[in-house]
């Protein structure tokens, strides 16, 4: 029987501390105490710890007095697309990234620049980041600011100065759309980092560097490659036994990348990552015989010296539905059944929270925190019991939750003193079925976004959906595997979480907000307005006395490139807050939106056409003409008239090809421009109110 958590309050801290002073604090980090670190004066890394708890032991702020908190400073980041970057915070220095992977220094007394450093990314690579151009933000270690290029390179920049040290190239394959949209970690003098760009067809791996020279040190790989060429280690022979390879899984690259989540056990010398989701998505078309396909969607240790596999736990094996596991892991000490465990906790897509064994990986529990039709649990093995509907090649299924997850990369946080996580959880409608036609890199009208590189192997809504959307933030007991409270919001894609051993617990939200709540039972505290939706999570610090609230808010991300909560789309700001704070907000900028376009010949004829063309170019990120209303890019719907009218302008060598759009030179005819133009107008004819 679960019994409740072993920690006594603030002594849940020591372990996650006594992890980062060694790896950290014994090597020079910059300027760095642990002094400061223990008394939560600085926020060194991603998730505050090694353990990725975002728990802060400052309790100056507090539900009785948190509700006179103010602003204390705002600083521009001068971006006008998604911003999820966690602050790092050191020596009274602020490190953020906004899109386009573009550093600043801030200093945090005051909120002014020190430097900033733009790595140059060719903005034609945003054509090949499947959910915005972002950046969750930087290393700080050793006097260096280690940051990763959407283009795939990983720069060492001078902490004072802003000056580039060195940059590597980590791509295996430089033809290949890989991208870097997560923050590096340090371990042990060693600056790691994974890739993104599984949906368009790559090979999982992360890299490991010496954070001096920028010298490789080690890389694994998550899945295996061409069976007839030798593996690179056992581990990578042992996965290729859980591929069919009929289905030449490799040409896809099989998918498994690392583009998000690490943590860091020091007594045990291990390193945790989580991977991403198989490519192509659907299961029978890379895999036809079946197999488990290691190790996608999967936790997994490695020993931080040499890269080496240690053990895995797949938590959705033979994938079909983009359940990646890269969401933040978090390592806890928590007390099951009378005894101490060391585990590892976990709120992935599929919509199942996780307790592991972090020790060997052995499955522990799994219960839903959300809704769930794929699967109705998991057995003691640890593997999921499936509802046969859910792989069913022949019929589309309304996927709960859908590719979007049920928790996405928005950060988790735990406190060791309420026992809970806390992490936003979410549905987004999404209907999959099979696409019996899928070729690797054969476009087809019809098949997602497949005109600009995806490869999913999956048609995405073929009949409307039938769940509903929603958005909520969930306080959890992992012990019990049961929710103890939450919060409804108004929409999906609401921001990560941060949590204080006041019992403080701070949210953005995607109608523009950041929130103070109870830990303890969820009472709402406060709320300020932010200038947009906010999807990053929030960071806390101490300076000359006094604790600091930060957050860089920027809306986007892959729901936000089509969608929002909020009328307000001011650029990318950090927003800086603190008690008794009394300055002004920055302006905030409302959206601006025509009425649906009209007025513009077009022949219905060509609309059926039309949609199959924009379903396959445009459909991700410009939202359905009329129906969605827009978010970090313009619902075509609502564009002018002389926008729709001369849309070859725009799709062909386009001024806003500057600004990350696909140049479709080659890829469309005029005439298969003119049939989505007939598309678009024909939605906004549709969905327009009858007079």
């Amino acid at each position: 029987m679960l019994t409740t958590v072993f920690v006594q309050p603030r002594s849940g801290i020591a372990p996650a501390r006594k992890r980062l002073q060694q790896t950290a604090f014994g090597l020079g980090c910059l300027m760095l105490s642990s002094a400061a670190f223990a008394a939560g004066g600085e926020w060194p890394s991603h998730g505050y710890d090694d353990a990725g708890t975002r728990f802060s032991p400052l309790t100056q702020i507090t539900p009785d007095n948190v509700k006179e908190m103010g602003l204390v400073w705002s600083y521009d980041l001068e971006s006008t697309r998604g911003v999820e970057a966690t602050p790092i915070v050191v020596d009274g220095v602020m490190y953020v990234t906004a899109p386009w992977s573009i550093v600043h220094a801030v200093d945090v007394r005051s909120g002014r620049n020190i430097w900033t450093y733009d790595p140059g990314v060719p903005r034609e690579k945003g054509k090949d980041a499947c959910c915005d151009v972002v950046n969750r933000g930087v290393a700080v270690y050793g006097g260096k600011v280690f940051v990763g290029s959407l283009d795939g390179r990983l720069l060492a920049i001078d902490a004072k100065t802003g000056r580039k040290l060195w940059e590597q190239n980590t791509l295996i394959d430089s033809s290949k759309p890989y991208t870097i949209t997560g923050a590096p970690r340090v371990i042990k003098g060693k600056v790691i980092i994974g890739n993104g760009g599984a949906e368009y067809g790559v090979r999982g791996y992360i890299t490991a560097y010496d954070t001096d020279t920028g010298r490789q040190a080690w890389r694994w790989f998550t899945v295996p490659g061409n069976p007839d060429q030798p593996f690179e280690d056992a581990s990578m022979a042992a996965a290729a036994k859980t591929w069919d390879p009929a289905g030449k899984y490799w040409e896809a690259g099989g998918g498994g990348t690392v583009w998000n989540s690490m943590v860091y056990d020091a007594e045990l010398d291990l390193m945790y990552i989580g991977t991403g989701n198989p490519s192509p998505w659907s299961h029978r078309k890379r895999s036809p015989a079946g197999g488990d396909n290691l190790y996608t969607a999967s936790i997994v240790a490695l020993k931080p010296d040499t890269g080496e596999y240690v053990w895995h736990y797949q938590q959705t094996p033979a994938d079909n539905w983009d359940y990646t596991s890269t969401q933040d892991l978090i390592l806890a000490d928590i007390k099951l059944e009378g005894k101490p465990r060391k585990v590892i906790l976990h709120a992935p897509k599929n919509g199942f929270f996780f307790v592991i064994d972090r020790t060997n990986g052995k499955f522990i529990s799994a219960q839903n925190f959300v809704p769930v039709n794929w699967a109705t649990g998991y057995d003691a093995n640890g593997r999921p019991i499936e509802n046969p509907a859910a792989r069913d090649p022949d019929k589309p299924f309304d996927a709960t939750p859908g590719p979007f997850g049920a928790h996405n990369w928005h950060s988790m946080s735990y406190s060791p003193q309420t026992g809970l996580a806390y992490f936003p959880a979410q549905n987004v409608p999404l209907v999959l079925q099979e696409d019996k036609s899928w070729a690797y890199n054969k476009a087809k009208p019809g098949q997602a976004m497949s005109g600009i590189g995806w490869n999913l192997g999956m048609l995405v809504n073929t009949r409307p959906p039938t769940s509903q959307p929603f958005g909520r933030l969930i306080a959890w007991d992992p012990v019990a595997q049961k929710e103890v409270w939450r919060k409804e919001h108004v929409s999906p894609w609401n921001g990560g979480t941060l949590v204080t051993a006041s019992n403080v617990v701070f949210q953005g939200t995607a109608d523009a907000r950041l929130m103070a709540f109870d830990a303890r039972d969820g009472k709402e505290l406060w709320s300020a307005p932010m200038g947009t939706g906010v999807i990053a999570a929030p960071v806390t610090y101490e300076v000359d006395g006094r604790q600091y609230v930060s957050i860089a808010v920027g809306w986007g991300g892959v729901y936000g490139l089509s969608a929002r909560a909020s009328e307000r789309r001011t650029p990318g700001t950090v927003y800086t807050f603190a008690l008794g704070g009394n300055a002004k907000m920055p302006p905030f900028v409302e959206y601006q939106v025509n009425n649906l376009v009209s007025g513009v010949k077009y022949k219905p004829d060509d609309v059926p056409e039309g949609t199959a063309l924009y379903v396959m170019n445009c459909a991700f990120c410009h939202g359905v003409p009329g129906v969605d209303k827009g978010g970090a890019i313009p619902n075509l719907g609502y564009s002018a008239a002389t926008t729709i009218e001369h849309l070859d302008r725009f799709v062909f060598e386009g001024p806003f090809v500057s600004r990350g759009m696909p140049d479709f030179t080659g890829k469309l005819t005029p005439g298969e421009v003119e049939k989505i133009k007939a598309f678009i107008l024909g939605t906004a004819d549709a969905v327009r109110p009858k007079k």
